[in-house]
């Protein structure tokens, strides 16, 4: 029998666009619930470690979104071959996570003066874009289409629903530019799965 899955996170993309992009490649049902960041402080003290987002499996609550998109990845098979390839993997999503920590130290939601949020997304689309999306894009090429080794894996999904996040958040294409992201965007967008998601989630503001 299928394991049953609970997803909790605000009503956005974010860190937890990952896990239902990978629930729905491998075609499992899961019941997406949402709430507002207002509703967030009374939440946070139900919630392992005060992070999320979190992911109810058979009713045992797991959190820490990289690590369970890797075990999500992996119950797919969209793991390495071996720990080499699990490592090529990895470096792939850390840096994905060091290029969203670069975003996330802009503060942008605390921002009130529009003029400065502008400022900063304007800064960060001129310097901190092109520093990863150059290194990223030269990756896939030199992988045949793919982030590692060569073949689809868990960390092109989760690239490519961090790029949709981002994009979304600062209102800026990220990947035109970038041949090669471009179309891992457009093959990982594509699969029927994915796209069924994609057409059918609720809209949100990030």
């Amino acid at each position: 029998m299928s394991p049953k899955y609970k997803l909790t996170y605000f009503n956005g993309k974010g860190i937890g666009e990952s896990l239902r992009w990978l629930l729905a490649y491998s075609g499992e049902e899961f019941e997406d619930i949402r709430f507002t960041i207002e509703e967030w402080p009374s939440i946070k003290p139900t919630i392992p470690y005060g992070k999320l987002p979190v992911l109810d499996i058979d009713g045992k609550k797991a959190s820490q979104s990289v690590a369970l998109a890797r075990y999500l990845g992996k119950q797919a098979g969209l793991g390495g071959k071996d720990l080499w390839e699990d490592l090529q993997i990895d470096i792939i999503v850390d840096t994905i996570g060091d290029f969203r920590n670069e975003l996330k130290s802009l503060k942008l939601r605390q921002d009130k003066d529009e003029k400065v949020k502008a400022e900063k997304i304007e800064k960060f689309a001129k310097e901190i874009i092109p520093f990863y999306m150059n290194k990223l894009d030269a990756i896939v090429k030199e992988n045949h289409g793919y982030v590692a080794n060569g073949k689809l894996s868990w960390g092109d999904i989760y690239l490519v629903s961090m790029v949709d996040f981002v994009s979304t958040f600062i209102a800026r294409d990220l990947l035109t530019p970038y041949s090669n992201l471009a179309a891992l965007q457009k093959k990982i967008t594509s699969i029927p799965k994915i796209k069924a998601w994609i057409d059918k989630r609720p809209d949100s503001e990030f």
